[in-house]
């Protein structure tokens, strides 16, 4: 590995730029002695000297510088800083090595400056080691600067960058949307082991009441009501028909059903031991359609288009699988496909079998609907539509869900195709399609260059038309002069090859003819 010549160093003052005066190699930085020198300012003083030092101009300016570099984007206060301070040479000879943290950064300043060679410290143990310690007396070898001044920059820096980071739209956030799942998958499996318990217990003292009511909520409302089976009267009826949404009939059936049910008798402390049971559960479940309907709203606010493909339960697990909308939408509507499968994937590949067609999406009807031999045709048209729902949804201004009314139309007849035959719309159509109805609705959520509509691109001019047949004239004829000269070539190979055979078998006839005069002059 080349000498490192200089070292850039990000802190949170500003950027600073040393010169490598001495450095270990990779064998000796393993050395005690070596490492008791970098620990050592006395020591470390000797192998590196400050160059130049740049502090942010202000707090906002080193935010902005931050934010840039953690992207793998050169700042130009850097660049410039890089310019002034490092010898100008044009690579061509030799270059200087230069020895910076992050991979990335590395990648944008070679390909600004060409007679600069980086080394990131993840790639050099020696960039490392000598970075490390910079971190390490950075307060002695920076000038200018009073103690605690990088600790209280740092402080500083690292909330304005943490704020930056979390800020969103209040209006379009999907935080809410991913810990709401997370609620309601908890709830569910609350609600159901509560339910279970309430009914067993319950169950004791009316067992026929199970038979009459299925749902969990609506169960335990109505141990609160009833009680004790044996005060129920056909006076009755009535309150019980509102916690049913006015059924008659099943209210009825109740009271019936209490008259000579075969449970136990149950003692007023055991029965409220339920009651308080059941009052939880029954919380537990109007909280559930509470935040349901919360799902609903937040989802038509952040991706509505995704929300009309595959409804709000599916649509929310993906974006809390995947970590938030953005991600959704950089994925590839292949890895989109097989998310949440991925334990199914990865033992696949390790036993070379078949690899799934389908994680979340499976939960989809579409799915469902689809029969066993396309199930799997189908999953890949869906992620399809639901890669481009996510992107529209996310980098949408303001998302309206006409696309993804359009791409459920085209999902329904793709199912339609695979049972009988019929042709479905094609892309452009559905496109058309939605951008036509956004327009109708008055074009506020969709921005359109109208004078591209109505003008098309220009064709390109005579001279342009003329060049390119030019060049395709003579890549063409380039293309049958290396053909002639590979054929001339193979030519001359076949020519030698049958000169030497010819050779050895002339060399080989002669040595029979000197054989057999060897042999007639012997028997003279």
């Amino acid at each position: 590995m080349a000498n490192v010549n200089y070292l850039l160093f990000e802190s949170a003052v500003g950027f600073s730029l040393f010169e490598v005066v001495h450095q270990a190699d990779t064998v000796g930085l393993e050395l005690p002695e070596v490492k008791d020198a970098l620990k050592s300012l006395d020591k470390f003083g000797k192998m590196v000297q400050l160059r130049s030092f740049n502090p942010w101009t202000s707090a906002t300016h080193g935010l902005e510088a931050i934010n840039l570099i953690s992207e793998g984007i050169m700042p130009d206060y850097l660049k410039q800083t890089l310019e002034l301070n490092l010898p100008q040479t044009s690579g061509k000879k030799s270059k200087i090595v230069l020895g910076v943290v992050d991979k990335r950064l590395a990648g944008e300043i070679s390909a600004a400056f060409p007679g600069v060679q980086c080394e990131a410290a993840d790639t050099s143990e020696v960039v490392a080691a000598l970075l490390r310690g910079i971190r390490v007396h950075v307060d002695k070898l920076l000038k200018g600067l009073q103690e605690g001044d990088i600790n209280r920059a740092q402080l500083g820096l690292g909330h304005a960058y943490s704020r930056a980071k979390v800020k969103f739209s209040v209006h379009k956030n999907d935080n809410h949307i991913m810990q709401g799942i997370a609620t309601l998958d908890a709830l569910d499996k609350g609600i159901n082991q509560g339910a279970m318990r309430v009914r067993e217990w319950y169950g004791w003292h009316f067992p026929e009441l199970i038979r009459i009511v299925s749902d969990n909520g609506t169960y335990a409302k109505l141990v609160l009501a009833i009680g004790n089976k044996t005060t129920l009267t056909d006076d009755s009826v009535d309150d019980l028909a509102n916690i049913l949404n006015q059924d008659q009939d099943k209210a009825e059936a109740i009271v019936q059903a209490a008259k000579v049910s075969m449970g136990q008798d149950i003692s007023e402390t055991d029965l409220n031991m339920v009651k308080n049971l059941a009052a939880n559960v029954s919380k537990m479940a109007d909280y559930r359609r509470i935040l349901a309907e919360f799902l609903d709203q937040k989802m038509s606010d952040v991706a509505p288009n995704l929300q009309v493909i595959l409804g709000t339960p599916v649509a929310a697990r993906l974006i809390s699988h995947a970590g938030s909308l953005t991600n959704l939408a950089k994925y590839p509507a292949s890895t989109l496909q097989i998310l949440g499968a991925e334990k199914a994937l990865f033992r696949a590949l390790k036993t070379k079998g078949a690899t799934p067609k389908y994680g979340l999406l499976y939960q989809s009807t579409f799915i469902g609907r689809a029969g066993p031999k396309v199930k799997g045709r189908i999953s890949r048209y869906l992620a399809n539509k639901c890669s481009i729902a996510s992107r529209i949804d996310n980098f949408s201004e303001h998302p309206t869900k006409r696309f993804g009314e359009v791409m459920r139309e085209q999902l329904e007849q793709r199912l339609e195709w695979y049972a009988k035959g019929t042709k479905p719309m094609k892309n452009s159509e559905a496109m058309d399609k939605a951008i036509k109805a956004i327009l109708e609705e008055g074009g506020g959520d969709l921005e359109i260059d109208n004078e591209e509509i109505a003008h098309p691109a220009a064709p390109k001019s005579d001279k342009k038309e003329k060049k390119d047949k030019k060049e395709k004239k003579k890549d063409k004829e380039e293309k049958v002069e290396k053909k002639e000269k590979k054929e001339k070539k193979d030519k001359k190979r076949k020519s030698l090859a049958e000169d030497v055979e010819m050779v050895d078998v002339s060399a080989a006839d002669g040595e029979h003819k000197k054989k057999k005069k060897r042999k007639s002059v012997a028997a003279e």
